[in-house]
């Protein structure tokens, strides 16, 4: 729980304000239930474990940032995160996910967080251990061998002999070369593990992700991992030593206690499409396990402990983060106990054209700076216009409502149709500067928006 940045709710808005335009209600939803956690940590033991977390519902339709929210939230938080969709789950005895599965793929990732961040720990020495390595191979140690004589039950000895000054001054020579660079064109002989046993695939059921671990396993030990040579580059060669070298110094044990510990406290999952599972009046076809999905994913959500593979993982302090279009359905058709576990419900707002004005230019990632930056690698300055934006924004806003609103992703098609000539043609182009205006839009979207028929293929 060290790692996670106190940030207070207001922080926390601002920092999402940096890459989602809009949505403030779900940000100071989320905002409260960051900080609540670090607030759960603060308070005595015997009730900390009482304080459940308050996991949130995002009800609202496609592109207009639910998931965004969630991803960035769990950046901010440096927290194992997990976006799932809710109809990759079915229950016991139909053909899908088993829901625990969402919990084992959570504590995997957590795992591999902890990894880099002892491989950071570990680095300067690994990379030390590397160039010795390297230099061992570029200038092998020369051996003699000699016997003892003594009596006959002596066996032969290796004498290895002292390196002589010349040697060391040598070996430091290639040490420099090494680091400057100058042997990156050398080939070396290297030594890299090989999957020695044969491909096997499991097509697992429900509930029949551990028997897979388990299967993988044996066959692990039956088959070790093989050893192979190849001769590679130096360059490559340090990075295959340092990877070894790394994993080597690493304690896994430790990695491990912290990933689940990780998980256990700071895990985030964004349950995305919930709706789909909502309960319908249909009680046959592909709609009769979605009751059987609630009923399932409910443990999950209340706390149970679920097995995995690096052990038992806790899911009850896991915030979970729902989100649905919820136009078929409603969060009341839902089962009455997993709505309790969703106590707060937040409605995300339609993005309008003004919306669209300021996502195109407000964000940090914003989709203008990224064409710009995209075509400056081709050393083409692309400059947008501000009556242009809007006219972008316009468009999107007009095809959102004339066909299905798929809200901000709109803008995506839009803009790759706008710049699309300039990017087929930009390796072999003279002109270098293209300004983009509000005739320049209307031009390359006219005959688009017209025909509403190709519209719906292309926009």
């Amino acid at each position: 729980m060290a790692k996670m940045k106190v940030l207070t709710p207001r922080e926390i808005v601002c920092e999402l304000d940096k890459y989602i335009i809009g949505q403030d209600q779900a940000k100071r939803s989320v905002s409260i239930a960051l900080r609540n956690r670090w607030r759960r940590q603060q308070v005595p033991a015997e009730l900390r474990d009482e304080i459940a977390p308050k996991n949130i519902i995002m009800i609202g339709p496609t592109g207009v940032g639910k998931t965004e929210i969630a991803r960035r939230l769990a950046r901010l938080a440096d927290s194992p995160f997990l976006k799932v969709e809710a109809t990759k789950f079915t229950e016991v005895g139909y053909v899908g996910r088993d829901v625990e599965s969402m919990i084992r793929d959570l504590v995997e990732l957590a795992v591999n967080m902890e990894k880099k961040e002892e491989q950071a720990v570990v680095e300067v020495k690994a990379w030390e251990l590397t160039e010795e390595r390297l230099l061992d191979i570029l200038l092998p140690k020369k051996r003699e061998a000699g016997t003892g004589a003594q009596n006959e039950g002596d066996r032969t000895l290796e004498v290895v002999r002292t390196d002589k000054p010349e040697d060391h001054g040598t070996r430091e020579k290639l040490r420099r070369m090494l680091r400057d660079g100058n042997l990156d064109d050398r080939y070396v002989e290297v030594e890299v593990s090989s999957g020695g046993g044969p491909m096997v695939e499991i097509f697992s059921a429900a509930g029949m992700e551990e028997m897979e671990l388990n299967v993988k396993e044996v066959f692990g030990n039956i088959f070790p991992g093989q050893k192979k040579k190849r001769k590679v580059k130096v360059p490559e060669a340090r990075e295959i030593i340092f990877q070894e070298e790394s994993q080597r110094l690493i304690d896994m044990d430790k990695v491990v206690e912290q990933a689940v510990r990780n998980t256990e406290q700071n895990g985030i999952i964004f349950l995305d499409e919930l709706d789909k599972v909502a309960g319908t009046d249909e009680g046959y076809g592909p709609d009769v396990s979605r009751e059987g999905v609630q009923r399932d994913l409910l443990p999950i959500v209340e706390g149970c402990t679920v097995t995995t593979k690096y052990g038992m993982v806790k899911t009850d302090h896991i915030l979970f983060i729902a989100a649905g279009a919820f136009n078929a359905s409603k969060p009341s058709d839902l089962l009455p106990e997993l709505q309790g576990r969703f106590p707060i419900r937040v409605e995300l707002d339609q993005l309008s054209m003004d919306d669209f004005t300021r996502i195109l230019t407000e964000p940090q990632n914003a989709l203008v700076r990224q064409y710009e930056a995209l075509l400056a690698t081709e050393e083409i300055t692309l400059t947008f216009t501000e009556d242009a934006i809007e006219e972008i924004a316009r468009t999107a806003a007009d095809v959102n409502e004339r066909m299905e609103n798929i809200g901000a992703r709109r803008l995506h098609t839009v803009m790759e149709k706008l710049v699309d000539e300039i990017s087929f043609e930009a390796p072999d182009l003279d002109q270098k500067q293209y300004l983009i205006n509000r005739d320049y839009v209307v031009e390359k979207l006219a005959d688009i928006l017209e025909d509403e028929n190709l519209s719906r293929y292309i926009l």
